[in-house]
């Protein structure tokens, strides 16, 4: 591992093969089978439809939204809602470790292997041209995928439990990023991607 002198989170180091605009943390949350608990608990889970080639279908994960402000992608509006506890803290602990505050968060439930999240990239106006975005993974293992969108080169983590994935600077103008689905039999993960949202 490298700490890169250019990085906009100096505080965070890369894998020398990853891509400078991400910074991997393994085991940055500890006693990770309580938060995951916590928060299965507190968070109000929802499973909206979207449109796709004139079709509804429902997502093919669980997830909720918490911050000031309404969020809009893929044609599903999410309302305001204020942070429940164990996020606050958790946001508060990202404070500390990046100097981020992070006013949003989207939160993800992959049941099992057959959730996905589909290639994409999280670039809508409100996050701005360069978006800082802070992802925290616990419960399952899942492998999460980078690819170039002009190079076509790819990055893949397998992110456990506790890990911290910080993407930064061009990550979601030059990359669309993934977690595809699985055959091997898993628990639940819950998926934690905290954004600075313009309000």
């Amino acid at each position: 591992m490298h700490i890169d002198r250019g990085n906009p989170l100096p505080g965070l180091v890369t894998h020398a093969d990853g891509p400078a605009c991400v910074r991997y943390v393994p085991g940055w949350l500890a006693d990770d089978d309580r938060w995951m608990a916590a928060l299965v608990d507190a968070v109000a889970w929802e499973q909206p439809t979207v449109t796709v080639f004139g079709r509804q279908h429902p997502t093919p994960r669980l997830t909720a939204w918490y911050g000031d402000a309404a969020y809009s992608y893929s044609g599903i509006t999410h309302a305001p809602a204020a942070f429940p506890a164990p996020l606050s803290e958790i946001r508060e602990r990202l404070l500390t470790t990046t100097g981020v505050r992070f006013n949003s968060c989207l939160a993800n439930l992959y049941r099992d292997g057959s959730d996905s999240m589909g290639a994409h990239a999280d670039n809508e106006p409100e996050l701005g041209p360069e978006p800082t975005i802070a992802s925290v993974s616990l419960g399952a293992r899942r492998r999460f995928v980078m690819t170039h969108v002009e190079s076509g080169e790819r990055f893949t983590w397998s992110l456990g439990s506790g890990d911290l994935l910080v993407m930064s600077g061009e990550s979601q103008r030059e990359y669309r990023h993934a977690v595809p689905k699985t055959t091997a039999r898993t628990r639940t993960r819950l998926n934690l991607t905290f954004r600075v949202f313009a309000t």
